[in-house]
């Protein structure tokens, strides 16, 4: 069979545009179809899976928000009021929440709750355990929170996606998913940030928290181990539903810092995994950028956005589909009777 990604260079070369004129449209395009393993790749369902879960870091005080925040902001996108709802509706994305393990209590049941998107239950614990004073999670725990991501995945399989995106929701991600990122090798300077937009008091707080935290743990350069001692339960989760969409044809797309970070923990597990990963966006928080490097990924879009809850990603989505309805829905020259020079951007 011939190289899914030369079949699909010559596909879209034979459209009616010069040669490459859709510039990352047509790479996005290209990707997709190795991913899905067929040319032209298509794009007709896609759902954004939005992770939420409380930290026990934030107890240090490195958030601007109370970490009741979480839960209030859990209920506002399951009555379609967050800003990932905005987002998503206007690009044609389904929502899967996902409570991972926020605190406040159980949720009322669906029947009262009337959520506008999916809601999955898969919390394993109260918030992950502080990790400035102890491990974030035991290693039981860190294995269930990888299966469930796992489960997730097959989630996504089951309902037959194309393209999937994560979002991130939590007072203290940015601290846990830094932390993580320090504990990986990368420079502290460059991976502990404003997060919410706290000021340089609360910032230099952060900064000493979260370098103490790693210094405190001190786990091995290890995806899993580093997870169990500073992540937390909605970042194993991320990093196992990137880890089991291997060899399932469905593309994924990253939104910003805290689930960039859980991806590059997946990638320490499995460098396969940026055979199916997107960058959706460039976060404002500083330490993303590094990482996104690191794993050889190109943001798609630059819009200055730090919101999280996968907005991000959503946009970014967008416009891989946008590639992918190029690469399907356009004429060839042959079918439009136009001809065709075989010269890069000087065909008209």
């Amino acid at each position: 069979m011939e190289n899914i990604k030369t079949a699909m260079e010559t596909h879209l070369d034979n459209l009616t545009k010069p040669r490459g004129s859709l510039g990352k449209l047509e790479t996005y395009g290209i990707k997709m179809a190795e991913i899905q393993q067929r040319v032209p790749p298509k794009i007709e369902k896609k759902r954004i899976y939005v992770f939420a879960g409380d930290h026990g870091i934030a107890a240090c005080g490195v958030s601007l928000y109370p970490q009741e925040v979480t839960r209030q902001m859990a209920l506002n996108i399951l009555g379609g009021g967050a800003g990932i709802n905005a987002l998503a509706g206007g690009t044609g994305w389904e929502i899967t929440l996902v409570d991972s393990g926020i605190m406040g209590g159980e949720f009322p049941p669906d029947r009262e709750l009337k959520p506008v998107c999916s809601f999955v239950r898969a919390r394993i614990g109260w918030g992950s355990r502080n990790s400035f004073e102890e491990p974030a999670m035991t290693e039981a725990e860190t294995g269930k929170a990888l299966d469930q991501g796992r489960a997730l995945a097959q989630d996504a399989a089951n309902r037959e996606l194309d393209l999937t995106a994560v979002g991130d929701l939590g007072i203290g991600n940015t601290s846990a998913a830094a932390a993580m990122l320090i504990a990986a090798g990368f420079p502290a300077d460059d991976m502990v940030d404003r997060g919410t937009g706290i000021d340089d008091a609360m910032l230099e707080n952060k900064k000493r928290i979260v370098a103490e935290a790693v210094k405190r743990r001190n786990p091995p350069k290890d995806g899993t181990a580093i997870l169990r001692n500073l992540g937390s339960f909605d970042l194993a989760m991320m990093a196992g539903f990137i880890l089991g969409l291997e060899d399932r044809g469905i593309g994924c797309v990253l939104d910003g810092f805290p689930v960039t970070a859980a991806a590059y923990m997946a990638y320490l597990i499995n460098p396969k995994v940026t055979n199916w990963l997107f960058a959706g966006h460039l976060s404002r928080v500083a330490g993303h950028r590094p990482v996104l490097n690191k794993m050889g990924l190109e943001p798609i879009v630059d819009l200055d956005m730090r919101l999280g809850e996968g907005t991000g990603a959503v946009i970014g989505g967008h416009i891989i589909e946008l590639g992918v309805k190029a690469a399907r829905e356009m004429a060839s020259f042959k079918d439009a009777h136009v001809t065709d020079t075989g010269k890069d951007e000087e065909k008209y």
